[in-house]
């Protein structure tokens, strides 16, 4: 046996499952994520001034991103379904510069295991939805920085992305 960590979706035999966490106590666990969307200045006027030809993309993107945290099970393999109790998106046009958005997703529950594939499934949904909305205008545009910034709750407790 080798001292390299052991993967908890990873039997002994190499194949996947989905980790039992019955025997876990129900705790209160958040997760923060963010995703980063660069485009142009011009771009970023006509999300804040609302004159994109699909309409309003910043809503659309923020719906986006609760919806996708809500359907996170059905779209990673191996994620618990839990009962989501929050789910936030926030785009902040111009940050982290003023050629960005930044997208930050808070996800709450209580249940056996965290959020953190579902705050980074609301911030990446709504980031691909922003992309989607401002594509006529700026095929240019990229996703980047997507990460967990932040968890509670847990054996393990809390963790800050430094």
């Amino acid at each position: 046996m080798s001292n390299s960590p052991q993967f908890s979706h990873v039997r002994q035999d190499g194949t996947a499952h989905m980790v039992d966490v019955s025997a876990k106590p129900a705790t209160a666990r958040t997760a923060r994520a963010q995703a980063v969307l660069t485009t142009t200045e011009a771009v970023i006027a006509q999300l804040t001034e609302g004159g994109l030809p699909k309409g309003d993309a910043l809503a659309t993107a923020r719906i986006a991103g609760i919806m996708a945290a809500k359907r996170t099970p059905d779209l990673v393999p191996l994620c618990h379904p839990l009962p989501i109790s929050k789910a936030t998106v926030d785009l902040e046009p111009g940050t982290p510069q003023p050629t960005a958005v930044r997208i930050t997703a808070e996800v709450k529950t209580t249940s056996q295991t965290g959020v953190e594939m579902e705050a980074l499934t609301a911030a990446s949904v709504a980031a691909l939805t922003l992309y989607d909305m401002i594509k006529a205008v700026d095929k240019t545009a990229t996703i980047t920085e997507t990460k967990v910034l932040a968890k509670s709750g847990g054996k393990s407790g809390g963790w800050t992305r430094a």
